[in-house]
């Protein structure tokens, strides 16, 4: 019975001995699936970590919220994080078109191009901060352009334009936001904007949004210029969140995007608002028109006669004419960027049938005394309208049928003599001449030889000025004025002297 008994116990002893190794054996195996397990959800970690990094170095660009893969392989990035883009070639992607040379003066100019849209033209120039931008919505379009600034000018790469962002933006009435450290551009359209805030607006209690060009441009500012109700016809402004910033009360408003105020009417009357409701200028004038940002000028009428008036109000010009500005749609092929400041600083201004000038600080330096300013061509069918020689900032001046050239001070270069002052194109490239007596010498050259420059003629002209009474003008300018007519014809004569003898040389040649 011992024996037995020592034989169950030894055999109980074996099978414990086997379940705890068994048992040992299935922990191990746990654990070691455990840390598999483990292993295999931290590689998935590192792995979707690794993806995710990836995914944060990738650059991603969106317009309207949709990716764009066109537009990214476009950009260039400097260190500094500017972006440029190809002027050209992204402009299919707002909706643009566009071209080589300028709008008003068309060219295929590789230095110089322009975009266009249904409601407004920019153009941009090689090297230049300052694009133009025209407003061609306007059913009285006068070519009468505004200008923006960007901080870093148009260059080229490989021959191609390219502009900043800054200046993308200002040109296609874009919103364009990037995030460097998410690495994101997202860019945002005006049409996609009105599209959305047409209904966000609902929700605010307006009936709609103003569909001038001018006032859509508000979406980009975090503005919006609505009406209360379709049958009052009542406009206001109001922000993103529904804030009102102007009163819907007024019978009309336009947006001044180079100022950021509102142009505002009521009762047939106009005047300036601020987006922080300051009144810039009372509602007391007929009409109101911004003629140049950089120096804050306005023409404004009243009683149909005109005037200008500064940002604050305060009057410049006087408003008793009968006109101001000229007509830049007769000097197409002079470029002209405004009707209301000429050769960067003349305002001309017409009182009764004659014109004068003003400088752009209210101050008048020509009298009343021409009958016109600028050239339009009658029988001469190859001369082009002229009103200024850019190169020298000299303004073409009329009087009884004959013409002068006015330097950078208002004085006359040469007497009231000329038959003629206009320019003509060749090949592409400007000429400018003077006719007098049937006989021509070019403008530039005559220029040239009587040391005639822009700085130069206004310093020394008014240096002279300063050092003259009124009686000694009177005679010192009949002097002048027979010097110079005998200077003019004598280059006339030398001009076509010039002329013929290189006729002669070219016959010569042929035989």
């Amino acid at each position: 019975m011992d024996i037995l008994n020592n034989g169950g116990i030894q055999m109980n002893l074996i099978e414990e001995s086997f379940q705890n190794k068994e048992e040992k054996k299935r922990k191990k195996t746990a654990k070691v699936v455990l840390v598999a397990i483990f292993l295999v959800v931290m590689i998935i970690i590192g792995i979707i970590a690794y993806l995710l990094y990836i995914q944060s170095t990738i650059l991603k660009v969106t317009i309207d919220g949709q990716l764009n893969e066109g537009i990214k392989n476009l950009l260039v990035i400097e260190e500094d994080g500017t972006v440029y883009l190809p002027i050209k070639e992204v402009a299919s992607y707002f909706g643009y078109e566009s071209y080589n040379g300028e709008y008003s003066e068309k060219s295929e100019e590789q230095h110089k191009c322009y975009v266009q849209c249904e409601d407004e033209v920019a153009n941009f120039t090689l090297g230049s901060n300052k694009i133009y931008k025209l407003d061609i919505s306007k059913s009285n379009n006068d070519n009468n352009y505004e200008y923006v600034y960007t901080k870093k000018p148009v260059k080229a790469i490989q021959g191609v334009l390219y502009a900043t962002s800054e200046g993308i933006e200002q040109a296609f009435n874009i919103s364009f936001q990037y995030d460097q450290a998410a690495n994101r551009i997202a860019i945002l359209t005006m049409p996609y904007l009105i599209q959305y805030y047409s209904t966000a607006i609902l929700d605010y209690g307006y009936a709609e949004l103003s569909d001038v060009f001018a006032n859509e441009k508000t979406s980009l500012q975090s503005m919006l210029v609505v009406k209360k109700d379709k049958e009052k016809n009542k406009l206001g402004v109001i922000d993103m969140q529904g804030n009102i910033i102007l009163e819907p009360k007024y019978d009309n408003i336009t947006y001044l995007p180079n100022t950021g105020d509102f142009l505002v009417e009521t009762n047939g009357k106009v005047g300036i608002l601020s987006k922080n409701k300051e009144t810039k200028v009372q509602i007391m004038y007929d009409s109101i028109e911004l003629m140049d940002s950089d120096a804050g000028l306005y023409l404004v009428k009243k009683d149909n006669k005109y005037g200008v008036i500064d940002i604050k109000g305060n009057i410049k010009i006087y408003i008793e004419n009968d006109e101001i500005g000229i007509d830049a749609s007769k000097y197409t092929n002079n470029n002209i960027k405004s009707k209301y400041i000429i050769a960067d600083n003349f305002i001309p201004v017409r009182k009764d049938k004659l014109w004068g000038l003003y400088d752009k600080s209210g101050k008048q330096v020509v009298d009343f005394h021409y009958d016109e300013f600028g050239y339009i061509s009658t029988s001469n069918k190859d001369a082009l309208n002229l009103l200024v020689i850019p190169e020298y900032n000299v303004l073409v001046a009329q009087k009884d049928k004959k013409y002068t050239l006015l330097n950078t001070s208002g004085q006359e270069i040469f007497p009231t003599v000329a038959d003629d002052i206009f320019m003509t194109i060749s090949g592409g490239e400007k000429h400018y001449y003077i006719a007098v007596n049937d006989e021509r010498m070019d403008a530039l050259e005559y220029l040239n030889r009587n040391g005639i420059t822009a700085k130069e003629s206004s310093s020394s002209n008014q240096n002279k000025s300063n050092n003259t009474t009124t009686d000694n003008n009177q005679t010192t300018n009949t002097n002048k004025q027979n010097t110079t007519s005998e200077s003019v014809n004598s280059d006339s004569s030398e001009q076509n002297q010039q002329d013929e003898n290189n006729q002669q040389d070219q016959s010569n040649q042929e035989n």
